[in-house]
């Protein structure tokens, strides 16, 4: 019948994405590999699918990476480097949109392929504030960092950007601008005309730029874990064995400290 048929069709769709999903798990846990080598910090672009985010990633990069209105458009996740104000470079990492209603069978391996946000030092939570249920999918949104581990407060690594106001009529565009200013950590763009962009550029530099400082810990033998951790991360200066374990000297920031203590 037509309904075993389209039954047929959609698990077909839905094991060709489980297998697309699979290898983009693969591929970014060697590229996570490779940019811990590199020490370069990394700011990660979550958001819905049509929010605008590959579209900022052009923006930022200067690079032409699919745009789509379809969903799982980025499947194979995009990384650039990019240049900021004050002499920081960083790498862009763009993720597969979230969606309302995602089917069970894709949870899993959809929130595998957002691992990566794990290791961002900075993530942009990328909105369309021109959406009419912008504020439902922001809430989604961040449930489901939180669910990932992803501090969402005042210390976490969040930056908010309310793209696509030129979508807006140019009273609330202005009225959603200043708000904006008002609240920190937050930028209201348009990745298509280039408003705010470098208002946007100059807060990733400025939080990418958070103070570090040297510290040492005391770790017994047993800890190997947390001691793979700060190497993988590239944040021990030096290291001394001792009876009882080691004394590692980091030098890390409050949010590095912070993650090695969820550990």
């Amino acid at each position: 019948t037509q309904i075993e048929a389209d039954r047929r069709a959609l698990n077909e769709r839905i094991l060709r994405i489980r297998e697309a999903l699979g290898k983009v798990v693969r591929t970014r846990g060697q590229h996570r590999a490779a940019r811990r080598r590199r020490s370069q910090p990394v700011v990660a672009l979550v958001g819905y699918t049509n929010a605008g985010k590959s579209t900022l990633f052009n923006r930022l990069t200067g690079s032409s990476v699919l745009s789509k209105d379809m969903l799982f458009a980025t499947l194979d996740p995009t990384m650039r480097a990019i240049d900021l104000p004050g002499g920081i470079s960083a790498i862009l990492s763009d993720t597969v949109g979230f969606i309302a209603d995602l089917p069970t069978q894709l949870v899993a391996a959809f929130r595998a392929t957002l691992e990566d946000v794990l290791d961002a030092d900075l993530i942009l939570h990328v909105r369309d504030i021109s959406h009419p249920e912008t504020e439902l999918q922001a809430q989604n949104v961040r449930g489901i960092l939180a669910d990932l581990g992803v501090e969402i407060g005042e210390d976490g690594p969040l930056v908010e950007v309310w793209n696509k106001i030129d979508r807006l009529d140019p009273s609330r565009a202005e009225a959603i601008a200043v708000t904006a200013g008002r609240m920190g950590r937050t930028c209201a763009i348009s990745a298509m005309t280039g408003q705010g962009i470098e208002t946007l550029r100059r807060t990733i530099a400025r939080e990418l730029s958070a103070p570090v400082h040297e510290e040492t810990l005391h770790l017994g033998f047993g800890q190997g874990r947390h001691r793979a951790w700060l190497f993988d991360r590239n944040l021990v200066v030096a290291e001394t064995q001792t009876d009882e374990g080691y004394d590692i000297a980091v030098r890390w920031s409050d949010l590095d400290r912070t993650r090695y203590g969820a550990i």
